[in-house]
């Protein structure tokens, strides 16, 4: 009879920590959506890239999510930080839909690994996988899918995009190469800078959002 006193004595404490660990992520989450979307704002173009391809930091906030709180938490804020930008989209959202894919190739799978693996070792192996499947995974979606949606919805004929590249890597002849010298570069040089980011900045970052031992889940060991 004491016990089960005790237990419905327990139950409101534990359903008042599950309640202040979720409004505490959510909050976290939110935070790190609202830094995504702001760098996502702040684009440049790189040298010896075709002007179309912009180079951002907004997938750091991602990836510090996907290690803190898993690949599922990565995709909302990738997917929260588009649909941000949505409204200004001067590309029928294609571009929007464009840095989506990419953020969930990057995060999404880096994350993942990073699941199973919970070392630095672990976050650099993530890291990698995710540069790769970035990379691999958007050149077939530029190939046979975002490139086309360009061309349908957003107006940009296919011989002006691979005359914008070709104007600046001789190499970019054709769509194949669009893909093979324009979008691969570009992506392992997205994928490198920030996954070098990320292991310089999580750590402390981690010890701000793992302050209550009750909110992640995932532990932070790099």
């Amino acid at each position: 009879m004491e016990k089960q006193i005790a237990d419905l004595n327990a139950a409101p404490i534990d359903t008042r920590t599950k309640n202040s660990q979720m409004t505490r992520k959510l909050a976290i989450l939110a935070i790190l959506t609202a830094m995504a979307a702001v760098l996502m704002a702040l684009e440049v173009s790189l040298p010896l890239m075709p002007p179309f391809l912009k180079f951002d930091f907004s997938e750091l906030p991602v990836l510090i999510g996907a290690f803190a709180f898993g690949p599922v938490s990565a995709i909302m804020i990738e997917l929260v930080k588009n649909l941000i930008h949505l409204p200004l989209s001067t590309t029928a959202g294609v571009g929007q839909l464009a840095n989506f894919v990419t953020g969930v190739f990057f995060a999404g799978s880096a994350g993942l690994v990073y699941r199973f693996f919970k070392t630095r070792k672990g976050a650099v192996l993530s890291l990698v996988v995710g540069t790769l499947v970035m990379t691999v995974g958007t050149s077939f979606f530029n190939y046979y899918v975002l490139l086309n949606l360009y061309v349908l919805l957003a107006g940009f004929p296919m011989e002006a995009i691979i005359g914008m590249a070709a104007k600046v890597n001789s190499k970019v002849a054709d769509k194949e190469t669009l893909i093979i010298w324009a979008f691969v570069p570009f992506n392992l040089f997205k994928g490198t800078v920030v996954s070098l980011l990320t292991l310089l900045i999580y750590k402390p970052i981690s010890k701000l959002i793992h302050k209550s031992p009750h909110i992640s889940e995932i532990e932070p060991e790099i």
